[in-house]
């Protein structure tokens, strides 16, 4: 199957291991990855600051530079959940290509729990605010981390609570935010995990800043690197 792969901002910036992940993923389900690489941004974190023309901007964007796409694949909840949730508000009349994130398009589309994952340490996860509340991915992300050989998957306490990043809002709300950023990285030392999981890239950066900056030695992935680990 053919896909389209839009790797996110905070990916292409921060992280390109995790779109590297995505592709070295999909590549051995299988699929055959395109990467346009006239792609920018999504929009949201314009629309979430209030300007929505140049969020609207960035969704017709988005609609042009994947015209041709089968499926566009996203490592992203809140990406994935900006374009097909409210694209039509911000860009009236676009039409975009059926739009998955990740989980979504492994469980849904290619039809598979196990990805031949193979990652022998213990994890927990964090499932992320848009993955879980605004695009309802549910338990799949769980399901493909059950499925990892050699995996020891820990229940992290009060997981629903968000990690207090959430865009322009840890910048607006600073207090707030590192507030939730504490309660979360609490969490997730109580667990013992060697790793803590999730599916967003920000949220990845967030609770890992809070688990550098507490010496705890646990490191932060997304899911798309263990899915691709094979160690």
């Amino acid at each position: 199957m053919k896909v389209s792969l839009f790797v996110t901002c905070l990916a292409d910036t921060l992280f390109p291991d995790v779109g590297k992940a995505t592709v070295t993923l999909l590549e051995r389900l299988g699929c055959e990855v395109g990467f346009p690489v006239e792609q920018t941004c999504c929009g949201q974190m314009h629309m979430n600051t209030g300007y929505a023309r140049p969020a609207g901007d960035m969704v017709r964007g988005f609609a042009d530079t994947f015209a041709d796409a089968e499926a566009v694949v996203v490592p992203s909840g809140s990406c994935t959940g900006m374009l097909r949730e409210y694209g039509q508000s911000v860009a009236p009349g676009v039409h975009l290509p059926p739009v998955y994130e990740l989980t979504e398009f492994l469980v849904d589309v290619l039809g598979v729990t196990d990805v031949g994952a193979s990652f022998p340490h213990s994890v927990t996860y964090h499932p992320t605010c848009h993955s879980l509340r605004l695009i309802g991915v549910g338990d799949r992300p769980y399901r493909l981390l059950e499925a990892v050989k050699g995996i020891e998957l820990r229940e992290l306490p009060e997981a629903e609570q968000c990690c207090g990043f959430g865009g322009t809002f840890a910048l607006k709300n600073a207090d707030t935010s590192s507030a939730m950023g504490e309660d979360k990285i609490k969490n997730v030392i109580k667990t013992g995990a060697e790793v803590v999981c999730t599916s967003d890239s920000s949220c990845m950066m967030n609770i890992g800043g809070f688990a550098s900056r507490h010496k705890t030695g646990i490191r932060s992935m997304h899911l798309a690197e263990i899915l691709a680990s094979q160690e």
